[in-house]
């Protein structure tokens, strides 16, 4: 029996998709997946032998069912699954900056328990942070299911629906600010003389290795960047570099254009 349909399956709704099959809350023969792409059909068919169809109004017909288009396509899936979303759907939704009023008006029913998820990519690899928000029609029941549903991808937090921009501008577009600090870092190895394969992997541990100290000893930051500091160090020496090129500032700026982006689709 059909429990779970998704409507968009690209890399984000995709990988959460095969982390939920994978750790078994859904079976593959309980999930209708629809997407435009032949290709993308063709290999979660293969990979997991899931339904699979260009039709989203099969998908929205699922009592569960995962919105995970672009912002710019949520219009025309909107007009294409009028009708099919019922008042006890309950419909997750990762459409970058679209509110619950706005998925309310998207899904054409004012009374579905609707939830809003910002998800980000490490969730592929079960590492991501998923931040989610509750319309005023989803059971604690429910409420509390999705979030087991989350927990399987990452770090599953419950936010105030004021905050999904500021979630979106910082743990949902991060990922890529973190890459181009990964390359930048494995740049600067090989340059010092490492081949590019050690440098790549050194750069990935420090930064996985670096974001698993933090959250384990909960210390601020900074006391983590002066255990490393030493007095007239080396370290030193590339944070002053680093505060030279105004490094702080230009994250903060990134993060805050991702935010007013976010803005931008609801405004």
């Amino acid at each position: 029996m059909v429990r779970f349909g998704v409507i968009g399956c690209g890399n984000m709704g995709g990988a959460m998709l095969r982390q939920w099959l994978k750790k078994g809350v859904f079976k593959p023969d309980e999930v209708v997946v629809a997407d435009k792409n032949a290709q993308i059909r063709a290999q979660l068919k293969e990979e997991w032998n899931v339904t699979a169809t260009d039709d989203n109004r099969a998908a929205a017909a699922a009592p569960c069912v995962l919105l995970a288009v672009k912002p710019q396509f949520a219009a025309q899936v909107g007009e294409e699954i009028a009708g099919c979303i019922g008042k006890n759907t309950l419909v997750l939704s990762i459409i970058a900056g679209y509110s619950l009023d706005m998925l309310r008006r998207l899904t054409g029913q004012e009374e579905a328990p609707i939830i809003r998820v910002m998800p980000n990519t490490p969730a592929m690899v079960g590492e991501g942070v998923l931040a989610a928000c509750r319309g005023k029609h989803v059971t604690d029941a429910q409420w509390k299911g999705v979030l087991d549903m989350l927990a399987c991808l990452g770090l599953a937090q419950e936010v105030n629906e004021g905050q999904m921009d500021a979630v979106t501008g910082l743990s949902g577009s991060a990922p890529a600010f973190a890459f181009l600090f990964l390359e930048a870092l494995a740049d600067a190895g090989v340059r010092a003389g490492l081949p590019r394969a050690m440098a790549q992997r050194f750069a990935a541990q420090v930064l996985s290795g670096s974001g698993k100290l933090a959250l384990e000893t909960g210390l601020h930051p900074g006391q983590l960047k002066d255990m490393v500091t030493s007095p007239a160090g080396t370290t030193i020496e590339g944070v002053a570099a680093l505060e030279k090129n105004a490094f702080r500032s230009a994250v903060m700026e990134a993060v805050a254009a991702a935010v007013e982006k976010s803005k931008s689709f609801h405004d």
